[in-house]
């Protein structure tokens, strides 16, 4: 594998230089372990309902069972632009053993999936990031960790017990933590970094040919000890990232900047009452802004009411905090209040004279039981609509305004305007059937939504669609412009993303002129193999991956 020998000298030094931190758990097999084991499997057997299919891990969602190394000079219908030049890289869930019991689809073990691009020519690869999690459970050969699915009424709480119990009987290490890095990525300060919210970033490391490397886990020379959100923020202008982390005990919330030389200033806690679910943010040029949405980690009530951990308490408003995003702590917050909702992805924010405005895919009433393992075929409840909101700091009033049907998520802009105002946002249009993406919609933020609309359809400030067509869904689109920076015209460039087309079982990888929005591709790129539905992408110029190879 491509690693090895990383790991091997990560192991003989403890530290891989950087604030990057050698991962070397040590789980302990015998007696004990099989003991817990046998117990678990009783609880499973007596408790859990094995004959329900499990949605996560069948058809395209279903893992890859192996990892691809680099696949060159790949079939390419069109051309791919110069541009392009770099490694498109893509995350998601993907479980390398079969879960005891529950599945939610936030479950599996990180896979980064890449396409290393360069002279017009592409390379495929696929490499698991090697979390401590993942290198304990190849050390037993099955999954022994705790699963989102899992935490469901009575059954949740005993196993939580299983892995509190495998944790203090030290046969699962948890002192590298327990995430998955299956979320999301982002480059900052010379790294790639891997990123699940419930644990610290991991540093992957491009190849010249494309390869990826898992160096070790970034913990800012031991100035992190929270877990870090998978949404951070890279300000274009002055290089710095913005972030925070989530806990069940006070504080909730605990912000973060790292400067452009990848220093981590002090933590400002977060003044909220109740433990949540926070998977994202946002940022402008002067401010930060913070979700306080009731969607609440309610461990009683798991039990109690046999529901999942996280509950949707409807009754409750919506609160957006905003704070000076150099503030040494909360004291200068400004909340506000709008009509109840919850969101799990923001497209930007900027400032407007007294405004902060807030661009976010907003939905009603979710319930996480939706993306679990027993999962409807309809997309139900899921109505995540494009609504601007707008926070007034002289008058502390808060409105919003719908900008689109439902239902449409992973918004994305022109990322050299993060925390600036912007015209176009590129979203994901989603389908009946759950977290499948059907299309990619070009929205202009100039244009007035069309009235009367029930679907998203070109016209008011729907400027493009690009349908996938019957049976072929997609994934979230990232834009790369023609010219990085603010110089050329915002939409000159051009959008990339994954498509899987299950009447044939083939994957593939589409760029499409984000201008346009032409229904003719630039350029596909066929995969060796199918590639499953994942989560957030990114690309890597050319330039970084030149700098992230002194690592």
């Amino acid at each position: 594998m491509a690693d090895v020998e990383t790991e091997k000298l990560v192991k003989q030094v403890g530290i891989a230089g950087n604030g990057i931190v050698a991962v070397n758990p040590k789980p302990n097999k015998g007696v004990t372990s099989k003991l817990i084991d046998w117990f678990e499997s009783l609880i499973v057997k007596l408790m859990y309902d094995s004959s329900q299919p499990q949605h996560y891990l069948s058809g395209n969602f279903a893992p890859a069972r192996d990892e691809t190394p680099p696949t060159v000079d790949l079939p390419v219908i069109g051309f791919l632009p110069e541009c392009l030049d770099g490694e498109f890289v893509r995350v998601g869930p993907n479980h390398k053993f079969a879960p005891v019991a529950g599945c939610h689809w936030f479950d599996g073990d990180g896979m980064v999936h890449g396409i290393r691009i360069k002279d017009g020519k592409a390379t495929y690869v696929s490499r698991y990031v090697r979390t401590s999690r993942l290198k304990q459970e190849e050390y037993f050969g099955a999954s022994k960790f705790m699963k989102f699915g899992d935490l469901k009424g009575f059954f949740g709480l005993l196993m939580v017990n299983m892995q509190m119990l495998r944790a203090k009987l030290k046969v699962l290490d948890v002192s590298y933590g327990t995430g998955t890095a299956n979320t999301a990525l982002v480059y900052h300060h010379g790294k790639l970094l891997a990123l699940s919210e419930a644990d610290k970033p991991y540093v992957l490391k491009v190849l010249e040919d494309g390869d990826l490397q898992t160096l070790g886990m970034l913990d800012y020379d031991k100035r992190l000890s929270h877990s870090f959100t998978a949404h951070p923020k890279v300000d274009p202008v002055t290089g710095e990232m913005f972030t925070f982390g989530y806990a069940h005990t006070p504080p909730y919330i605990t912000y973060r900047v790292i400067s452009k030389d990848g220093f981590m200033h002090d933590p400002v806690p977060i003044t909220i009452s109740d433990p949540i679910m926070m998977h994202d943010f946002a940022i402008t040029e002067n401010y930060a802004i913070f979700m306080d949405l009731p969607l609440y980690f309610r461990p009683k009530e798991m039990v109690k009411d046999n529901k999942l951990i996280f509950t949707f308490d409807a009754t409750k408003k919506a609160r957006f905090g905003v704070l000076p995003r150099y503030a040494k702590d909360d004291l200068l917050i400004k909340w506000f209040e709008l009509p109840n909702c919850f969101i799990f992805h923001n497209a930007n924010a900027w400032e407007e004279e007294d405004e902060v405005v807030l661009i976010t895919s907003r939905l009603e009433n979710p319930d996480l039981d939706m993306v679990s393992g027993k999962v409807k075929e309809k997309l139900g409840n899921f109505s995540n609509e494009l609504y601007e909101m707008r926070f007034n700091m002289k008058t502390g009033l808060a409105t919003q305004k719908k900008l689109s049907e439902t239902a449409v998520d992973f918004p994305r802009v022109n990322e050299s305007y993060t925390g600036r105002k912007q015209r176009y946002v590129y979203g994901t249009r989603l389908g009946d059937i759950i977290a499948k993406v059907t299309g990619i919609v070009k929205f202009d933020l100039h244009a007035e939504p069309e009235s009367g609309k029930k679907i998203i359809e070109v016209g008011g400030n729907v400027a493009g669609l690009y349908d996938l067509g019957p049976g072929r869904f997609g994934s979230e689109a990232i834009y790369v412009p023609k010219v990085p920076g603010v110089t050329s015209e915002e939409d000159d460039g051009y959008l990339i993303f994954f498509v899987h087309d299950e009447n044939t079982g083939k994957s593939a990888v589409h760029v499409i002129d984000a201008k346009t929005m032409s229904p003719d591709p630039v350029a596909v790129v066929d995969l060796p193999h199918r590639v499953p539905y994942g989560f957030h992408a990114l690309f890597v110029t050319e330039e970084q991956l030149q700098e992230q190879a002194k690592l």
